[in-house]
């Protein structure tokens, strides 16, 4: 028997992983990444003279369940057209029989690669702003992420923001994009009752991100207040390496991420609200200011002014006190 040498091994994985795009308007140019079951390859439109993002399964599906999640996660991004969600273009059956879906490019960086380089509070405040605005139009169309982290938040080149991977979504309410978008049965299509995503004491999510209920498996349990948790432990990760951070920040992430869920915000809106009232130099719900709380907050708020007034006061002093010479 030969024996293959392990740069050989390599070289056979790296082809079987290429799917096969013969007889499709793609072209193969390279492997961006991976994840649980599925690749995500750059590969060439012919058709439109473009480059798009592919994903296929590449994996032994037997059974069909991996073909049909990923499915099931391009019908639902197809149905959330927002600026901060990635846009599916296209979706089939390559000749090798891997289910795929293809969709825009993003030519940025992970949200982990974006904090080691970005600038201080506010920046980052206002690209969690933009992260929550996706996230909340996801809710307000019956569709939970449940797997919201660093890893899956990309920040383009301008500073737009995409949330990607919905592969673990979750719909509130079976046909609601259906019934919103003219769509037919697609909600009933991409959520069947069989899927193992749904299945009683599934545990879906990523440790460290999880809300409390969702690691725990309780699947009627999870809902908005699980992507406010894990939008909550986002926001520690990115206020991470600034040094001591304001009270009020610190409870707004206290308050996103409490253990109980009745005492977290009661809605995606109501964090991205406190996070504004703060950018602002208002209060916030999280955190109740007392008289001289209230006057800071106006000092911070006014300080333009202020500063132009002092100045001008100590002008006139100034040249007081010149004329009294």
């Amino acid at each position: 028997m030969k024996w293959l040498s392990d740069a050989a091994l390599d070289r056979l994985r790296a082809a079987a992983d290429i799917p096969d795009l013969s007889g499709t308007r793609y072209l193969w140019v390279e492997k961006l990444g991976e994840g649980g079951m599925g690749g995500v390859y750059r590969v060439e439109d012919a058709a439109l003279g473009r480059q798009v993002a592919l994903k296929a399964i590449r994996i032994v599906d037997p059974s069909g369940q991996f073909a049909a999640r990923l499915l099931r996660e391009a019908k639902i991004i197809a149905q959330l057209e927002h600026p901060g969600i990635v846009p599916v273009h296209d979706v089939g059956t390559l000749p090798d029989g891997r289910v795929f879906y293809t969709m825009k490019l993003v030519r940025g960086r992970r949200l982990d690669q974006y904090r080691a380089e970005s600038g201080g509070v506010p920046e980052r405040l206002r690209t969690f702003q933009k992260i929550c605005e996706a996230v909340s139009f996801a809710h307000a169309h019956s569709v939970l992420h449940r797997d919201l982290k660093p890893q899956n938040i990309m920040v383009g080149r301008f500073g737009e923001v995409l949330v990607m991977d919905w592969g673990l979504a979750k719909l509130l309410n079976r046909g609601s994009l259906a019934e919103a978008e003219g769509a037919g049965r697609i909600g009933a299509e991409i959520e069947p009752t069989s899927h193992p995503d749904t299945a009683h004491g599934a545990v879906l999510g990523t440790p460290g991100y999880m809300a409390p209920e969702q690691a725990r498996g309780e699947i009627s349990a999870v809902g908005p207040g699980a992507d406010v948790y894990s939008l909550g432990e986002v926001l520690k990760f990115l206020l991470q390496g600034l040094g001591p951070m304001p009270k009020a920040l610190v409870a707004i992430a206290g308050k996103a991420t409490a253990q109980d869920l009745e005492r977290r915000y009661g809605s995606v809106e109501e964090l991205a609200n406190d996070i504004a009232q703060y950018l602002d130099g208002l209060p916030v719900r999280a955190y109740p200011q007392g008289p001289m709380g209230h006057l800071w907050r106006w000092v911070i708020r006014n300080r333009a002014w202020i500063l132009l007034i002092l100045a001008y006061l100590a002008m006139r002093a100034l040249f007081i006190l010149w004329r009294a010479r």
